[in-house]
């Protein structure tokens, strides 16, 4: 099959992913599975070589990140049952100070949501939202959109989220690279967020919703938590060792050679990093029994999130695979080279075809994944192979995925149900907070672009 009908096969393969995850509602999985194998066919692959390179995509996927994915979400799930994430937002809130509660979230936010999902991060801290909202006087759209895009920002950009992990694996981006910045272009991106917030929130004024616990109740309703130094290592531990690998690793070599080097390498690889982290994390626990690491228990409940999350990340590497055995990347590659894109294109590409498909289906994490399948063969084509140029192809992917948060989107619900807004409300706030936010991030990871590359 010649390039134009390679390509409209895979738009086509796009807008029936749109339509059956964002319109029917059918599960990711088998949707990417069914269009990975509906884009070789009939794309004259052959329904052989169709079926071998989903599975050879699927297993190079999974082989390298799928490990990395299930030991970021357990410490998370652990930080998160255990009050260790609380108890980190305690002491940046002592950080801070209660008085600038606006500022006190969007940092809260930034922090908590790099190892646990943005929804699960703003259901921790938004009884304590509501309770300095209401002491404060100030409008809840305010303090909820803080916390929802400083959340946000981390959520979509830095790893040890599982998207942003799966988009480096699927872009085979230096991991460590990634994380240090996306958390500079995280900075950025929610300080925008906190500028909306707050002038939304002298527009709309929204009453802070029931306060069933105040600031110390909240504290004793997780008992006695952990302390945050605790907390913060099991986070801070691997980021560090995996961020010293990579500079480890530079051409440079600014740690010379010899077996310490070995040994930053070994406890830098993002596998061991997180399961150092994750032994980390296990200290918080109170008592280690089976209601944590039994078959039903915390860990068992983590992976099945996790799971879900793998899966995804191995139909997209299927998909991944597929497209690029139909050489729609030369095809493409040709293209551009006659109208002379370049790496700022390529780029910009990536952030459109995360929004697009963020917008369309409401997932962040398949906006991610499935960009970074469509990308990764045209990383040549923009200039982008470098190792720089597959880190920021990562987080402008991460900048797209925020645009934009509206009804097709759980965490939409879950920002508004919580903070008392109605759904008008929330299009004016968090729709158009991520929308900011978005587009503040894809200017920084442009801006670093023009130093970077």
């Amino acid at each position: 099959m010649d390039g134009p009908m390679v390509l409209l096969t895979l738009v086509i393969a796009i807008l029936i992913m749109i339509y059956l995850t964002g319109k029917v509602k059918v599960n990711a999985f088998l949707v990417l599975l069914g269009i990975a194998m509906f884009t070789g066919l009939v794309s004259g692959l052959g329904s052989v070589k169709t079926a071998q390179t989903i599975a050879d995509g699927f297993g190079a996927t999974l082989r390298s990140i799928g490990i990395v994915i299930a030991l970021g979400t357990i410490i998370g799930y652990i930080l998160e049952r255990t009050g260790g994430a609380l108890s980190m937002a305690e002491a940046l809130l002592k950080l801070v100070g209660r008085k600038r509660v606006p500022e006190a979230m969007t940092s809260i936010g930034y922090v908590v949501s790099i190892p646990v999902f943005c929804d699960s991060g703003f259901i921790i801290i938004n009884p304590l939202n509501k309770a300095l909202t209401k002491a404060a006087g100030l409008s809840m759209a305010t303090t909820a959109i803080a916390l929802s895009t400083g959340l946000y920002a981390t959520h979509t950009l830095v790893p040890p989220t599982p998207g942003p992990i799966a988009v480096a694996g699927n872009l085979g981006a230096d991991l460590g690279l990634v994380i240090l910045f996306g958390l500079i272009a995280a900075v950025p991106a929610a300080f925008a967020g906190l500028l909306y917030a707050k002038y939304i929130g002298s527009k709309i004024y929204v009453e802070p919703p029931k306060v069933e616990y105040d600031y110390e109740e909240l504290k004793k309703k997780y008992g006695s938590m952990p302390p945050a130094s605790r907390a913060f290592l099991s986070l801070i531990i691997p980021i560090i060792l995996i961020v010293l690998k990579s500079v480890a690793e530079f051409p440079s070599k600014p740690f010379g050679q010899g077996l310490h080097v070995d040994v930053i390498r070994f406890l830098g690889d993002p596998i061991i990093a997180l399961f150092i982290g994750m032994l980390v994390s296990f200290t918080l626990i109170k008592k280690l029994d089976e209601t944590v690491y039994g078959p039903e228990g915390w860990i068992g409940e983590a992976l099945k999130d996790a799971s879900i999350i793998i899966l995804i990340t191995g139909a997209v590497g299927s998909f991944g695979a597929v497209i690029r055995a139909t050489g729609i990347g030369d095809y493409i590659g040709s293209a551009v080279s006659q109208m002379g894109g370049g790496a700022i294109v390529g780029l910009l590409l990536a952030f459109g075809i995360a929004a697009l498909l963020k917008t369309a289906q409401g997932s962040s994490t398949v906006s991610l994944i499935t960009t970074s399948a469509i990308m990764a063969s045209l990383l040549p084509v923009f200039g982008l192979s470098s190792q720089m140029g597959r880190v920021l192809t990562t987080l402008a992917i991460g900048a797209g995925s925020m645009v934009v948060s509206h009804a097709n989107d759980s965490y939409f619900w879950v920002v508004t149900l919580f903070s008392g807004m109605a759904p008008t409300q929330g299009f004016k706030t968090q729709t158009l907070a991520t929308l900011v936010e978005g587009l503040v991030a894809i200017a920084a990871v442009l801006i670093m672009s023009f130093l970077l590359l």
